[in-house]
């Protein structure tokens, strides 16, 4: 039975041209870098990298989101992705450079970390 071990929060932004996948993957490595599980396995006895992560993102178009590349972000265990309408878009700055279009994307992410017991 999978039991929930923590909940970490992440942002992450897409400034130039609204990518909401390259956002999300951002939020993605915010909220991991916040994290070491180490209770998993020192506390709990547990292999970390059977935990499971059910990802929840908050962005402006969920339709527009890569499911798949913004899975590869997991660093480990299995998962679970589910979007939700949220975040934010926002007139930016256009830099042909840096992306197409002007807009500035906002995701959040909620990684919810369970084992199994």
């Amino acid at each position: 039975m999978l039991k929930r071990y923590i909940v970490e929060l992440g942002m992450g932004a897409d400034l130039h041209g609204g990518d909401i996948t390259k956002a999300a993957i951002k939020a993605i490595k915010d909220a991991t870098s916040r994290s070491c599980l180490c209770g998993i396995e020192d506390v709990l006895g547990l292999n970390p990298l059977k935990m499971h992560v059910h990802v929840k993102i908050g962005c402006s178009n969920p339709d527009k989101i890569d499911k798949a590349s913004v899975m590869k972000a997991i660093p480990v265990g299995t998962g679970e992705i589910e979007v939700v309408k949220g975040g934010l878009g926002v007139r930016g700055l256009e830099v042909p450079g840096f992306g197409a279009g002007d807009t500035i994307e906002v995701v959040v992410v909620a990684l919810t970390v369970s084992v199994d017991l």
